[in-house]
């Protein structure tokens, strides 16, 4: 008499010896790995990858649906939409099959779900932000140096889900060239996403239009006058006073005020005064 021993938990494989889990046999129910992050955020012209793993597949096809409208963007590694930006990433044998959105916009924003082809279907729900990551320098768009003082400006790099690769600053069109002059230093911290741009004894050929630009973010620009021992020919004249000045037709104040009538006053004083107060 022949005796069947049923084994619940493994099954024993005759013809290779080896011990399978119960939940490894093909008739075993695939589900999601929720070890993936499914709130996903991606800054404007940089690639979002949203990352689906699914275990237990067998021969049934993984989807990936736009929740707003419904469509169908990719079935295993074909894309069904004429967005050509959408794609599916699956390598042979894993259990990942990722979305990539090549050059997102802000548009693309929402959810995603992670289909698997069985009745009834299970899903997985993605979220992704798409946000425009913009430099900043902080302080007043334009400055005004006295000649000799340090030039120290501060970028931040605002909304960026990721430390950028780099951070260059620019003047004018050009790189700020360090072999130019001496006394030009950078410090960037990646971490922190912020880089400060030091000119030490600023010189009125110091001038110019300064530009931060980290690697993915709108840039930022500041306009600095280094102004030397001479009256500018930008300075207005009128009656005397210690606390304000008008550049550019623009009023200045020791304290930031706007003045209707501004006095006159030597602008390396005026910078002295302000520095001694």
């Amino acid at each position: 008499m022949l005796t069947w021993l049923i084994l619940p938990i493994a099954v024993l494989n005759i013809i290779s010896g080896e011990v399978q889990s119960y939940w490894e046999q093909p008739f075993a129910q695939p589900y999601f790995d929720n070890s993936t992050k499914r709130e996903i955020t991606a800054t404007v012209g940089q690639s979002a990858l949203l990352h689906c793993r699914v275990r237990n597949l067998g021969d049934r096809a993984v989807s990936w649906i736009r929740k707003r409208d419904l469509h169908i963007l990719t079935v295993g590694i074909l894309t069904y939409t004429n967005d050509q930006r959408f794609q599916s990433l699956h390598t042979e044998g894993s259990d990942e099959w990722t979305l990539r959105i090549t050059s997102p916009q802000p548009r693309d924003s929402g959810t995603y779900e992670c289909q698997v082809s069985m009745e009834p279907k299970i899903s997985q729900a993605f979220r992704l932000n798409v946000v425009v990551s913009k430099a900043k320098i902080l302080g007043n768009s334009e400055l005004f140096i006295k000649s000799g003082s340090d030039i120290n400006l501060t970028c931040v790099a605002l909304q960026s889900p990721a430390p950028p690769s780099f951070i260059y600053w620019y003047k004018g069109g050009r790189v700020v060239n360090y072999s130019q002059r001496g006394g030009i230093s950078v410090l960037t911290e990646r971490q922190t996403k912020t880089s400060k741009l030091v000119i030490a004894r600023a010189m009125p050929s110091d001038s110019g239009n300064y530009t931060c630009s980290p690697s993915s973010s709108d840039s930022a620009s500041v306009v600095v006058h280094v102004i030397n021992g001479e009256q500018p020919a930008a300075m207005q004249h009128g009656n005397s006073s210690a606390n304000s000045i008008l550049i550019n037709n623009r009023s200045f104040s020791r304290r930031g005020r706007h003045l209707h009538r501004p006095g006159v006053l030597d602008l390396v004083g005026w910078l002295d005064h302000v520095g001694a107060s």
